[in-house]
């Protein structure tokens, strides 16, 4: 026992010094022992120092003994032998007791009649623990019950639904916050003053030369009128910023030298410039682009006698005059 001792004082030892050079020592978020191999040389001084000091401390304390008369060191033994007793009586004690069982000193008292090639079986109850873990089985499986069944409580697919939607809140926190994440799937319309007056920074510095400040077109199309090459709306857009335009055209992938924040930036900006008046247009090129997911305006139904119905500019269908 005394050397389980030893070692308990000496594994004391350096999980203390560790957690004191843990704290002492400023190593930002990463551990200390980690970021600073050096403290393993002053970790390996400390379990050196104890295990010195307790090589001397047994060797004194083997001094001392030697040093004793026989009498005296039959007294110093039945003392240690007693003390040992009673340290670990106790705990042997409380485990027979949270065991349920008795004490092998008083078994005779739960003896059953049971007798086989002289193995006999004791009476012991269950132990304490079991049966209370059981009981709490039971409160528990109530409990469950009616939670669940008579109150109605949440199930498996609410709870998921609810977990889904606390992770689609977080995401789009998420995505607020780290704009640079986006796709030509995920872009979305920008329409706040400062990311177009970002949008037309990027636009100035490198789009004019062939688009001009206007957009009225150049060496690239005309960015204002309805007609689009590569298609329009903020994901056409974006893609064809981001990856380049037609092959041989001139249009580089602007990716690699704008942020994908940057690129919707100015792709917003330049579905912003549609309708303006440039100073000199070019011609129309490609064809007109309609977003499919675009509200329609100024759209009045009524219904109307398909049989009076005459051939005119209207569009008639099944009943329905759609007038523009």
């Amino acid at each position: 026992m005394k050397t389980t001792a030893s070692y308990l004082r000496v594994i004391g030892f350096m999980i203390l010094a560790f957690f004191l050079l843990e704290i002492t020592v400023d190593s930002g978020e990463e551990w200390a022992i980690l970021k600073y191999p050096i403290i393993w040389a002053v970790l390996g001084m400390v379990f050196f120092f104890a295990i010195a000091m307790e090589i001397i401390a047994a060797a004194l304390q083997r001094i001392l003994y030697n040093g004793l008369s026989e009498e005296a060191k039959s007294r110093y033994v039945a003392a240690e032998t007693l003390r040992q007793q009673k340290r670990f009586g106790w705990f042997k004690r409380k485990y027979t007791e949270m065991l349920g069982a008795k004490p092998i000193e008083s078994e005779q008292e739960i003896v059953l009649d049971h007798n086989y090639d002289g193995i006999r079986e004791l009476d012991n109850k269950l132990p304490p623990w079991w049966t209370s873990l059981f009981y709490i089985t039971i409160v528990f499986a109530v409990v469950y019950f009616v939670y669940y069944e008579v109150f109605d409580g949440p199930t498996q697919i609410d709870e998921y639904e609810t977990e889904v939607a606390i992770a689609d809140k977080e995401i789009a926190e998420f995505k607020k916050n780290n704009k640079d994440l986006i796709d030509a799937e995920t872009v979305e319309l920008l329409t706040e003053p400062s990311d177009l007056a970002a949008g037309k920074a990027v636009f100035t510095a490198n789009c004019v030369a062939c688009h001009k400040d206007d957009g009225g077109g150049g060496i690239g199309p005309n960015l204002t009128d309805d007609y689009w090459i590569l298609g329009g709306g903020i994901k056409n857009v974006f893609h064809t910023i981001s990856e380049g335009g037609r092959a041989g055209k001139g249009m580089i992938p602007w990716k690699t030298d704008l942020k994908p924040s940057e690129i919707a930036q100015v792709a917003s900006y330049v579905l912003s410039l549609h309708g303006t008046k440039p100073a000199e247009p070019k011609a129309p090129e490609g064809e007109i682009w309609v977003d499919a997911n675009a509200p329609v305006d100024n759209l009045q139904v009524k219904q109307i006698d398909s049989t009076q119905a005459e051939a005119n500019n209207d569009t008639v269908s099944d009943g329905i005059e759609l007038d523009k």
